[in-house]
């Protein structure tokens, strides 16, 4: 890929440095999320997540060569660390990621970009999740979409990942009058509608610490 600049690629400490803000991010907020679990779900989203990532941190210290070796770390990593959706859905996520960044050193923001989308495919292929079932779909897809449009126009990816944060940010939002249609929110019928999905505020965190990771 060349000398590319900061800005312009992502390297595996990047990478690294994001995981560590996402950690950071579930600390922060994690008795929110449990709190937004234990509306309609089994109020275990913020736990779950915060030991999940404190694995992975502890299981990255040393980190891989290579993207993909790094993002599959992390997916095994939360695949056996993290009960509940969030283990399989967010390790499904990142190994998905991992086959997609391959031996990469560096990712510019199309590959930084194709990664993220297979990891969301992994996600659909694992949970079935469309637009609209008040999942972490709702955050991650309009995030993804909102990434593609911005590299188009020529953004460099630190710009791109912001307007994906924003989109991430608006999708979380708008899963509040949803009705739950998968997972075990959608088990309480209409008592779902008027919740922000769990799911989706854990994965606007992830997008928006990608983005303050790749301003700073």
């Amino acid at each position: 890929m060349g000398s590319l600049s900061v800005v312009e690629a992502v390297t595996v400490d990047r990478l690294v440095a994001w995981l560590s803000a996402f950690r950071d991010a579930v600390h922060e907020h994690g008795d929110y999320l449990t709190e937004l679990d234990s509306a309609i779900g089994d109020a275990d989203h913020g736990a779950n997540l915060i030991r999940g990532m404190d694995a992975v941190m502890a299981a990255v210290e040393q980190s891989p060569g290579s993207a993909g070796d790094l993002l599959k770390k992390v997916g095994m990593t939360l695949v056996t660390s993290v009960g509940g959706a969030s283990g399989p859905l967010y390790g499904t996520f990142f190994l998905r990621a991992a086959t997609a960044a391959g031996d990469a050193t560096v990712l510019d923001g199309p590959a930084l970009l194709a990664a993220l989308r297979a990891g969301l495919e992994g996600i659909v292929a694992r949970g079935k999740a469309e637009a609209g079932d008040k999942t972490m779909y709702d955050a991650l897809a309009p995030a993804m979409g909102a990434f593609e449009e911005a590299l188009a126009s020529g953004a460099e990816p630190d710009v791109a990942a912001r307007a994906a944060a924003d989109a991430a940010a608006a999708g979380r939002d708008a899963t509040e009058p949803m009705l739950a249609l998968k997972g075990r929110a959608s088990y309480l019928g209409e008592r779902s509608v008027g919740h922000l999905d769990p799911g989706a505020a854990s994965s606007a965190l992830l997008v928006a610490a990608l983005a303050d990771t790749l301003e700073s």
